[in-house]
């Protein structure tokens, strides 16, 4: 799933969720991506056109934010809690599971993420797991 096809991967989340409306057997990364879909009910109908949604833009200077990129970010949330890596985000989401509930823990969570994201690619660098862990601790 990871790779550099944007268009692919979106289709992706788009064929993974009609799969599952239409009763079809899934992949565990399939699972995975409707979980995530399920979550998010303002983005059904965005996700049942692929047609559209598939190659459109989001642009924040239009207000506008990417609701594949919420998923995904999601996704990676996940990987990360599940392997541990880096380590203690485990411990940290459970911590911060019974404070705010599981979607909302995340959210916030992402917010890290997406911030330690945005810092690596602007330096040109692999994202920092220390400071990342320190954006989680002090939320």
């Amino acid at each position: 799933m990871f790779n550099n096809d944007r268009d692919a991967m979106r289709q992706l989340y788009c064929d993974s969720w009609k799969k599952f409306t239409t009763q079809q057997l899934l992949s565990e990364l399939e699972q995975q991506i409707v979980s995530v879909i399920k979550l998010h009910p303002e983005y059904h109908q965005m996700i049942e056109n692929p047609e559209v949604s598939v190659q459109a833009d989001f642009l924040p200077e239009q207000g506008e934010s990417n609701p594949f990129l919420h998923m995904g970010m999601h996704l990676g949330l996940h990987e990360q809690i599940t392997t541990n890596r880096p380590a203690g985000i485990a411990e940290l989401y459970q911590a911060l599971v019974v404070k705010y509930g599981e979607h909302n823990a995340e959210h916030k969570m992402m917010e890290c993420l997406g911030e330690a994201i945005w810092t690596a690619q602007r330096n040109q660098t692999v994202p920092d797991e220390g400071a990342y862990l320190d954006c989680l601790h002090k939320i």
